[in-house]
């Protein structure tokens, strides 16, 4: 270290550099998740009978009661008709009864009947009222019975491949159903927290909508703008993480149910932070360093703090005020206090000596400079 910080018995290093900028800088949490679809309906028959038609197309987009399928509808129409016929009898019987008991009231009036007869015959309609309830009630369980023929769609959605074909025996005990539609606008993405970031991610919800940017599994393309949605109310005791969920509109279906994405949520903003690029932050035994170059252009070597990563910038929480120029190329060849040579980002590709009165001195061949008595030689720049 001693030789670096007097620069000599080495050659300058040539590097690269960048100003460090204050700027307002979004604080972001990121994870990987699963996309989810807010609804995923399996369509099962609720009545056993032969499939005898289907009318969707696989991957076709349906509304909430479009017509999917019809199952045989034969014997729930005998059905239908049966509970009628038992309901128009029963209705018969009752206004009978109720005929006769008004009859049986009117003779009791006049004293020529007895008491006990008039009861009996009350009874009787109230049985019989209770017969044509009934008869309602399974008149109207075999109309709905009726309706399950025709499978519908239970929400607006995509509907999925065929899971049965025309003239499969179908029950409402089958597992896979005749179709699955999935709600794909809005849609979810479902994504796992360190216990240690829920605390920070309630207090940023609690001031409003977090935004929340679905990635490609890359990392590199956006698919698609959202905003945290929920927490789950459990932390995975094995894990130490915590099931987390962001919704999407999805209306270019951009995000497609059970892909892998990458999500960046944002949890606040840092104003004007420090920022320096990545590739400026170096790391030692002591920590995070990076070489700032001095007026004599020499590297000072700063230990700095550092906070979030944002694309290709790191934010610098202590160590730096802004201003500052730091060393970005060619900092595995210095230490703290060597000399250093700053790369030409001009391009040009004069020779040496072409620009006269000693401009771009650095960039001519190798001199001997005998002051002090020792000889450095500067580096040609390639």
């Amino acid at each position: 270290m001693a030789g670096g910080r007097s620069g000599r018995g080495r050659p300058s290093a040539t590097v690269g550099t960048a100003k460090v900028e204050k700027t307002d800088v979004p604080l972001t949490i990121s994870a990987i998740g699963t996309v989810q679809p807010t609804v995923t309906a399996t369509v099962r028959s609720q009545i056993s009978g032969v499939l005898k038609a289907i009318y969707f197309k696989e991957g076709q987009l349906v509304s909430k009661g479009q017509a999917l399928a019809q199952v045989d509808s034969g014997p729930t129409s005998q059905a239908v008709a049966q509970a009628q016929g038992t309901l128009a009898r029963d209705t018969a019987q009752l206004a009978v009864a109720r005929m006769d008991l008004k009859r049986y009231q009117t003779l009791l009036a006049q004293d020529s009947i007895a008491k006990q007869q008039v009861d009996t015959q009350a009874a009787l309609v109230k049985q019989l009222e209770g017969t044509v309830q009934a008869d309602k009630a399974a008149s109207g369980t075999a109309q709905i019975n009726l309706g399950y023929t025709t499978l519908r769609a239970p929400v607006s959605g995509r509907v999925g491949l065929r899971q049965a074909d025309i003239g499969n025996y179908v029950s409402p005990g089958d597992a896979n159903g005749v179709a699955i539609v999935t709600v794909e606008s809005p849609i979810d993405v479902e994504f796992s927290l360190p216990q240690a970031q829920i605390g920070q991610v309630r207090e940023a919800s609690r001031s409003g909508t977090l935004p929340a940017v679905a990635l490609d599994q890359a990392g590199k393309n956006e698919l698609a703008q959202g905003s945290f949605l929920t927490l789950n109310n459990v932390i995975d005791s094995t894990t130490g993480t915590l099931k987390a969920k962001a919704r999407f509109e999805n209306h270019d279906g951009a995000l497609f149910p059970s892909q892998f994405v990458n999500i960046r949520l944002q949890v606040g903003t840092a104003d004007q932070a420090v920022v320096v690029p990545v590739s400026a932050v170096r790391y030692g035994p002591n920590g995070s360093f990076v070489f700032t170059l001095q007026s004599d252009e020499t590297a000072k070597l700063v230990n700095v703090t550092t906070g979030a990563t944002v694309g290709d910038k790191i934010v610098i929480a202590k160590g730096l005020n802004g201003g500052e120029t730091v060393i970005t190329e060619g900092a595995d060849r210095i230490d703290d206090g060597s000399k250093v040579t700053l790369a030409d980002t001009s391009g040009a590709g004069a020779t040496p000596g072409a620009n006269g009165g000693g401009q771009h001195r650095r960039r001519n061949a190798a001199q001997g400079d005998t002051q002090g008595g020792g000889q450095r030689q500067a580096t040609t720049s390639p």
